[in-house]
């Protein structure tokens, strides 16, 4: 009977030893996963950064092609958001001059950068599509800021929509285009829930919706999302009902 007892133990005892053992290398396997993600991730952070400080249009596209990757993925850092602020500027907000000539001056790169940080719901993120509407000459480079500042949706005391306004305002008046103007109402449509003072946004979509300069399909949408706002859509169907 000791003898079976004995046993018993020494079985017991050796079980959780394996299960201790294995328990400390799945530790171990997960502590050694960690360690080379994090490398991973910096390797990829310091690419980025190079290629989105170099001189050349392509590897400045390059850098934005690793980001766009990392996103779809599910990963970002504040490396890559700070490429991000720093693409979306360029030409802009950062310039490179050669005898008074500016030599980094790619929309298209902006523009990617633009649409790339609404895929980043952050302050910072919206901070910077704001600096970007309200500087930007290019109406594809405003177009990519507006939409990506109507997807993050953040948009406190109306600084958002105030900064919307006041570029269908200057487009309005300087180079009025329709994909500009389409993209301006998605945004309003998307913040509407967000805004404070609705008079405003509503007197914007007004001049777009009597703007002949536009494309109907856009004059078309402006006016379907002002009955929306103003309520005149139910009216309408009750008065005509009447």
């Amino acid at each position: 009977m000791k003898v079976i007892k004995i046993t018993a133990l020494l079985c017991a005892g050796l079980i959780c030893t394996i299960l201790s053992a294995q328990e400390q290398t799945v530790v171990t396997q997960k502590s050694e996963t960690t360690v080379e993600d994090e490398y991973l991730s910096n390797v990829e952070d310091v690419i980025i950064r190079e290629l989105a400080q170099a001189d050349d249009r392509d590897n400045k596209y390059v850098a934005l092609q690793y980001i766009e990757n990392a996103l779809s993925e599910g990963r970002n850092s504040p490396d890559m958001i700070y490429a991000l602020e720093s693409l979306a500027g360029e030409g802009i907000s950062t310039q490179s001059r050669t005898n008074g000539r500016l030599m980094n001056n790619y929309p298209d790169v902006r523009a990617k950068a633009c649409e790339l940080l609404g895929q980043i719901p952050t302050e910072e993120s919206k901070t910077a599509l704001v600096k970007v509407a309200l500087a930007d000459n290019e109406p594809m480079v405003a177009t990519a800021a507006i939409r990506s500042l109507g997807d993050i949706g953040i948009n406190e005391n109306d600084e958002v929509i105030s900064t919307i306004i006041w570029t269908q305002k200057k487009y309005a008046a300087l180079n009025p285009t329709s994909s500009l103007a389409l993209e301006i109402l998605f945004a309003y449509e998307k913040l509407a829930d967000t805004v404070i003072d609705k008079a405003a946004m509503i007197q914007s979509i007004s001049v777009i919706a009597s703007n002949y300069t536009y494309a109907t399909p856009v004059r078309t949408k402006a006016y379907e999302l002002l009955k929306t706002l103003t309520g005149t859509s139910s009216s309408s169907s009750s008065s005509g009902e009447k």
